[in-house]
Parts: structure tokens; sequence; C-alpha cells
């Protein structure tokens, strides 16, 4: 699959899930006091930008370093992929990131990784760099328009978890999950034919 900006930033906006995150960073920021709020979810989506724009810039060197091919990314990162969405679509007491049972103000873990910057985030954006590097500016564009998405959805999380309710959440996120079950397999499914081709 040949990706492009506005298909790259919708894959990373369904893959950082910031409407599905809505539980977890409300339960989070609940010990929280509500003036830090914003300062908090600002500074973990920030972090995550950084983190993925990383994995974006040397991801490339990194796949040479480890020995590794696009093919095992790309069936990898479907794997990885499709655990987390098989988890949005039957959830789980823990979500689809699993639980994080410590108090005080969170930093970094659970809200910046594994909520907005997990595995699969991860293997994306080396994915795409992988893929077509000299696309790098595009692939920067989408993950910077996927960050202030998350930034945006993730600040009014209270209000917009009390507009639609929690089924209308979750029915979003099993919807979410259930489109990136196609994509995770869309992922495999290149790396599968890629190997073959080079048999």
């Amino acid at each position: 699959m040949e990706y492009t900006f506005v298909s790259a930033t919708v894959l990373l906006i369904l893959i950082t899930d910031p409407l599905g995150n809505i539980p977890l960073f409300v339960s989070c920021l609940r010990g929280v006091a509500p003036n830090r709020r914003a300062v908090v979810i600002l500074r973990e989506v920030g972090i995550a930008f950084v983190i993925l724009l990383a994995f974006m810039v040397s991801g490339d060197r990194f796949l040479r370093m480890m020995n590794l091919t696009d093919q095992s990314l790309r069936i990898g990162g479907g794997i990885v992929l499709f655990l987390i969405a098989l988890r949005m679509v039957f959830p789980h007491p823990d979500g689809p990131l699993g639980g994080d049972s410590r108090g005080g103000e969170p930093l970094i873990v659970p809200l910046a990784i594994p909520a907005l910057a997990g595995p699969s985030a991860l293997a994306t954006v080396m994915l795409l760099t992988s893929q077509a590097p000299g696309k790098m500016l595009e692939w920067v564009g989408a993950l910077s328009v996927t960050m202030i998405v998350c930034a945006i959805v993730l600040m009014l999380a209270e209000r917009i978890q009390g507009w639609l309710g929690e089924r209308a959440m979750m029915a979003f996120e099993r919807l979410m999950g259930l489109v990136l079950v196609a994509i995770s397999v869309e992922m495999m499914l290149g790396g599968i034919r890629s190997f073959v081709h080079q048999l």
C-alpha cells in the first residue's frame, strides 16, 4: 500500500486513537488539580511527538543497525497493531493498553507511552520512512497534524465524554478497532507479499 500525506495522517490518528484514549486520560488526570490538567496533557502529547519523531527520523538507521528488513517490520508492526485492535473491539477491564495503578501526576507512562506513542505507532512511523524516505517532510507533517488533533481532543476529553456518553464512546472505539484490524491485516499481507517476491 502506497501511503500519501492524507492516508498517513488518518492511519496515525487511528493508531494514536485520541477518542479511545479519553477514558484513560480522564481517569489518570482525576487526581491532578484542574488548573494543571491542560499542562499535563500538552506535556504528554509533546513527549509522545518527540519520541515518534525520533523513531521516524532515525528509524531507517535503527533497522539497518539491528539487521531488520522492511518485511519484518511490516509483519511485526501488523501483529502488534492487530493485538491492540482486538482489545479495542473486545474491551479488556484495563483498556487496550493495560492498566497503571500508580497515583500522582502521570509523567511519560502511561499517557505519552504507550497510550499515544505505543508499539504500533512506533512501528508505523518507522514503516512510513522505510517505505518512502524521500517523503520525510510529508510524514513529519502527518505526525504534526496527528499530535495537534490528539492535543485538541484530549484537552476537551471531559466535555467530549459528557456529550457523547459512555456507550457512544465504547461504540466508536470498537468501530476504530475494527478499522485497525483491517489495516493491520493489510500491513501483514504486504510484508508477506514482499517476502514471497524476494524468494
